[in-house]
């Protein structure tokens, strides 16, 4: 079983991309769940979503407390919120930031874990770039698929253009390409 954990702030679309994940893994015949948890109900308020994959049914119900992956789309909870709390030793973490990892104050977890496996992606900029707003969820998304290879992008193109159209839609994948070109940038630099 594959878990990844979102940390973001309400208005950032962290169920949604919960949601679309999972939705994804469905298209690729995989089991999977996505699920949310958050206090107050109102913009900028901390939120957190849940996902698991797996190739058999999924029967835990409970949050996800060792994920695999941590997703975080708001920065501003890095030193607040302990995201990366319980994650695998040889997990993912991807942070929506400008900034790269030692900018951010994270070079201990960067050396700590594999390095490729720990990458900023300025998310919420290539969302207003090809939508218009900063909404960081779907080229997170795009990330953690170039990043993880748990889904691919094809997988998550789909489901975007289930859930999303026009423009919407359109503006979504194109970020979500932008996101995956980045993480494999990265890769090779």
């Amino acid at each position: 079983m594959f878990s990844v954990r979102i940390h973001g702030r309400g208005g950032q679309g962290v169920v949604t991309a919960a949601e679309l994940l999972s939705a994804a893994a469905f298209v690729e015949g995989l089991q999977a769940q996505a699920f949310p948890s958050f206090g107050s109900e109102r913009m900028g308020a901390p939120v957190l979503a849940f996902c698991r994959v797996d190739t058999r049914p999924i029967r835990l119900r409970e949050p996800i407390a060792e994920p695999d992956a941590v997703v975080v789309a708001d920065p501003t909870l890095l030193h607040h919120v302990d995201v990366f709390g319980g994650l695998a030793g040889d997990g993912y973490m991807l942070i929506n930031s400008m900034h790269t990892i030692g900018e951010l104050g994270l070079q201990e977890l960067h050396e700590r874990h594999h390095p490729e496996r720990v990458v900023s992606v300025p998310a919420s900029e290539i969302a207003r770039a090809c939508l218009g707003r900063p909404i960081p969820n779907v080229a997170l998304l795009g990330a953690l698929a170039r990043l993880s290879a748990l889904i691919s992008l094809g997988s998550l193109e789909a489901v975007v253009r289930e859930r999303f159209s026009g423009t919407a839609a359109e503006g979504n994948i194109a970020a979500a390409r932008q996101a995956a070109a980045q993480v494999a940038e990265l890769a090779h630099a």
